[in-house]
């Protein structure tokens, strides 16, 4: 093995001079996870990713001065409209002010949180009469489980609108009954069933883990506190389509497309894959504190929203614990969960806990996503009615970086 250092870790005097910070700020950074650290050549020194540095001098870069504010205001973490819809705090995310974390804790549904932010609680859009059969012509792809969840459910929901005879139906209480119907025939095509009137935990809990109520239960909460987000990729994608008066259809398949990016929805295949890893090294332990050690990543860990632990990560996890604490893949993922902790100090996020549920139930890895994406749909839908309330398009300007016309090359 070669002693040479790793050219992308840097120590902190570096990451101090490319920010152009002291070393306080440089820890206030780290503990508020914008930045994360590993062990240096001794135990008192800690090195960065160089990568992470210079993102994070790219922001800061891009928050200087007025003419940079169209710049600033696309980039992660900064705000770019208006919303009523939820609200990130480090204790949770609150939906119309109302916390997440206690909704699940109560027994809410995800159709619950669908009434509530779709303000659809006085006139209830999912007191209309079960959702019929697929059409024929959707039905081959619907019903086709060898395709990937994802992709029959994209395939399928624009040939879904040619059905719907009320998709531009400017009526509220109408699109809110559209949406209701959008988010159990979503759920039905990610598991390639015919879509009912089941509530939507109980859909998918029923197609993978029959007769398991503690598994329905952990399905329920998940979905619970995926369900919204504020403007993540996906809600953001959405919020764009339906700004153009698009149908609901057409903003549920933005959401969908947004979230097929391994940088969004591919979150919780890494996170599986490190648990499949640890299990498969036979020393889950050591094979965490070797991959901090080197500088990998560790998947399904840490969140820049919440550098004190994702609450939603949390209350799965509590319930997890609660319901599996004897299971030896449970034990697994504690393992992995205590090495992290005592390596790097990263608590598990909602990705990592989504993860862990397929793992805890031995099931495939495409499960998480399918989970995120049964949930969030519920966010996108919210996101698309407020923006089709306001009646504005979504036009950001773009700061032109290329050559200047007239200018020799």
């Amino acid at each position: 093995m070669s002693d040479r250092p790793d050219p992308e870790l840097i120590p902190a005097s570096d990451a101090c001079a490319l920010l152009g910070i002291s070393p306080a700020t440089l820890y206030a950074y780290v503990s508020r996870g914008q930045l994360s650290s590993r062990p240096g050549a001794d135990s008192r020194s800690r090195v960065y990713l160089r990568a992470e540095v210079e993102r994070l001098a790219h922001r800061k870069q891009a928050g200087r001065g007025a003419a940079r504010g169209a710049a600033q205001s696309l980039d992660r973490g900064l705000p770019v409209l208006e919303t009523r819809i939820s609200l990130i705090r480090p204790d949770a995310p609150y939906y119309r002010g109302r916390s997440a974390v206690a909704a699940a804790q109560a027994g809410a549904t995800l159709e619950d949180i669908a009434r509530l932010l779709w303000e659809g609680e006085e006139q209830d859009p999912f007191a209309t009469s079960a959702p019929s059969p697929w059409p024929q012509r959707v039905a081959t792809l619907a019903l086709d489980t060898v395709l990937p969840p994802l992709e029959r459910t994209m395939a399928c929901i624009p040939l879904l609108a040619l059905e719907q005879r009320q998709s531009l139906n400017a009526a509220a209480p109408v699109r809110r009954e559209v949406a209701a119907m959008l988010l159990r025939q979503n759920a039905a095509l990610l598991v390639g069933i015919q879509p009912d009137a089941r509530p939507v935990h109980r859909l998918l809990a029923d197609a993978w883990r029959p007769g398991n109520a503690g598994f329905s239960e952990v399905v329920r909460s998940a979905l619970v506190l995926c369900a919204d987000h504020e403007l993540n990729a996906s809600a953001f994608a959405a919020r764009v389509v339906a700004s153009t008066g698009a149908h609901l259809h057409a903003t549920v398949s933005a959401g969908l497309a947004a979230l097929s990016g391994p940088r969004h929805g591919g979150a919780t295949a890494r996170a599986h894959a490190l648990l499949l890893d640890a299990q498969a090294s036979g020393a889950p332990a050591s094979f965490i504190a070797e991959r901090w050690r080197r500088g990998d990543e560790l998947p399904g860990f840490n969140h820049l929203l919440y550098p004190d632990g994702d609450p939603r990560g949390a209350e799965v996890l509590r319930l997890l614990r609660e319901l599996s604490d004897d299971n030896a893949r449970m034990q697994q993922v504690e393992t992995v969960i205590a090495a992290t902790l005592e390596n790097s100090g990263q608590h598990p996020n909602i990705d990592g806990l989504l993860a862990a549920i397929c793992y805890v139930y031995d099931l495939p890895a495409s499960h998480a996503l399918v989970m995120f994406a049964t949930a969030r749909l519920v966010g996108w839908l919210a996101h698309a009615l407020e923006q089709q309330a306001l009646g504005t398009l979504i036009r950001p300007r773009a700061r032109y970086t290329g050559v200047v016309p007239g200018k020799s090359l």
